[in-house]
């Protein structure tokens, strides 16, 4: 039987609690009675995501991949997206089992998008793959439309209970955002945690999407994402201004997008997002300490500067 990485056991456990140890003991099982019911043989080591492990397999000679994630309502339209999606910028779904919360999946290569070093291509790469993902939702899926009342009622409880430096204009805007925006969006099928760790390099395309959410909404909202996930290189630049509207206008003209102000208005949105949640939760890749305080102010930095037309 599959023994859990440590690394994901520790991190599902301070996560999810007993809730995440129960599932973690079945694992195992749920893994073997899955490779024994689609025919499937393991074909490497185990790895992982945040939510879930992925063991590389052989079914009938061709390679794949079996997904199981911690059952998570963020992870129930994934299955549905890949199937509208129909291996057109996004891996294949061969086998679904969504009780168990477990998918047979393409088998990509390990390298990510976010191994690019050149920040341009990275983001054109990104752009262009959004633009061939944008297709009409199917029923079911979440509709963010459905979601901008939350959103800024969130907004307006994390500005009154957490200490923070951001301007009331910075938080206006980005209510605005949700209210003017919000409710109009298509239904169109969106990713919904679009950023270069989840595009991999693969041998049928050059880069196919995964871990997708599944919404429909607008297709600038993953620009906004892509953006958000891009802080560690845009720490670096020596023109922070000039580096973020860089990266939004390659992104608006990749993915076709001639409303380059929405994505903009969208990562705004984000970015004050992002500046609350650090604040409330901390981040993955930084819970405390000093790493969390930077990200912070630098999310705090973003959102102020997007809040100002180019």
């Amino acid at each position: 039987m599959i023994a859990p990485p440590e690394e994901f056991a520790r991190s599902t456990v301070d996560r999810e609690g007993a809730a995440g140890a129960a599932w973690l003991a079945e694992l195992p099982v749920i893994v073997e009675e899955l490779l024994e019911h689609w025919g499937c043989v393991p074909d490497g080591e185990v790895m992982h995501g945040g939510v879930g492990v992925i063991v590389p397999v052989r079914r009938a000679g061709e390679s794949a991949v079996l997904k199981v994630s911690f059952p998570h309502p963020g992870n129930v339209h994934e299955p549905d997206a890949f199937v509208a999606w129909g291996g057109r910028g996004a891996v294949l779904l061969h086998e679904r089992d969504d009780e168990r919360f477990a998918l047979l999946l393409e088998r990509v290569q390990p390298s990510t998008l976010a191994e690019v070093r050149d920040g341009d291509e990275l983001v054109t790469v990104a752009g262009r793959l959004s633009r061939r993902l944008a297709v009409p939702a199917p029923p079911g899926l979440p509709r963010l439309r459905e979601q901008a009342d939350a959103w800024a009622e969130q907004l307006r409880e994390d500005a009154r209970e957490l200490p923070h430096a951001l301007p009331r204009r910075v938080l206006d805007a980005a209510v605005a955002t949700v209210r003017e925006l919000g409710p109009v969006q298509p239904d169109t099928l969106v990713h919904g945690d679009f950023h270069a760790r989840n595009i991999l390099r693969a041998d049928r395309e050059p880069w196919l999407a995964v871990d997708p959410k599944g919404y429909a909404g607008d297709p600038a909202y993953d620009g906004g994402t892509l953006l958000k996930s891009r802080a560690q290189a845009l720490l670096e630049a020596d023109d922070l201004r000039r580096a973020v509207h860089r990266v939004l206008d390659v992104f608006a003209e990749a993915a076709e997008l001639d409303r380059a102000h929405v994505v903009r208005r969208w990562a705004q949105f984000h970015a004050v997002q992002a500046a609350f949640w650090g604040r409330r939760h901390g981040f993955r890749i930084a819970r405390s300490g000093s790493r969390l305080d930077r990200l912070t102010e630098f999310a705090d930095r973003l959102a102020e500067l997007l809040t100002e037309r180019p």
